[in-house]
């Protein structure tokens, strides 16, 4: 199967936006400061965007606190052309366990990671729909570790399910995550060594 030019689909309705001279509302899932800094700052000039910090899956809380803690400061450092805003999601780390049942020795970035996508993504396009958004969409294909040809496949089935619509991505492109590496640089980020589930992080520890 061909692979789909996602950031294309995003030029798309950006130009679309542009046309129209509006700013439609964005609930966008965000795992992190780092993959949200380039991420806002493109998308901010078109978009008036929510932050939903919604991650059961990172571990342990203090994890938890320290990323989203970061992802405040950004955000307030921020100069944006349309208005950010910053939605905590509750930490329930067993929603995550749940779902990895049987999973637990997953090669990282396939089924398990696959199941934590979709998690986060329903919660975002749920919360999109209650409150009324135009978009929602996530941070996550920023990094080069995350396959973004399933997480917009993902998004799409969400989008039909929930009736709101997803807005494809594909942030890596254009040079995006070397961009989140200059921000991170720029703001004084903590850029986190391991993608977030206890399981990222014991994989991440065999390599050492």
């Amino acid at each position: 199967m061909n692979k789909i030019n996602y950031q294309k689909e995003t030029d798309k309705i950006i130009k679309k936006i542009e046309e129209e001279g509006s700013a439609p509302k964005l609930m966008l899932h965000s795992c992190c400061a780092p993959c949200s800094s380039y991420t806002l700052e493109y998308l901010s000039d078109f978009f008036e965007i929510s932050v939903f910090y919604y991650n059961p899956n990172i571990y342990p809380k203090e994890e938890f606190e320290k990323r989203f803690a970061e992802q405040k400061r950004l955000i307030e450092a921020l100069h944006a052309k349309n208005r950010i805003s910053l939605i905590k999601g509750e930490y329930n780390p067993n929603e995550f366990f749940e779902i990895a049942k049987g999973l637990e020795n997953a090669k990282e970035g396939f089924e398990r990671c696959f199941k934590c996508y979709r998690q986060r993504l329903e919660k975002t396009a749920f919360l999109a729909k209650e409150m009324g958004f135009d978009y929602f969409c996530t941070t996550l294909s920023i990094s080069p570790l995350k396959n973004s040809q399933k997480i917009n496949e993902i998004g799409f089935e969400t989008a039909e399910r929930f009736g709101v619509k997803w807005l494809p991505s594909d942030f890596k492109k254009k040079e995006g995550y070397k961009r989140s590496i200059e921000l991170s640089r720029e703001y004084d980020l903590y850029r986190q060594d391991f993608c977030g589930c206890i399981y990222s992080k014991r994989a991440k520890e065999e390599e050492n």
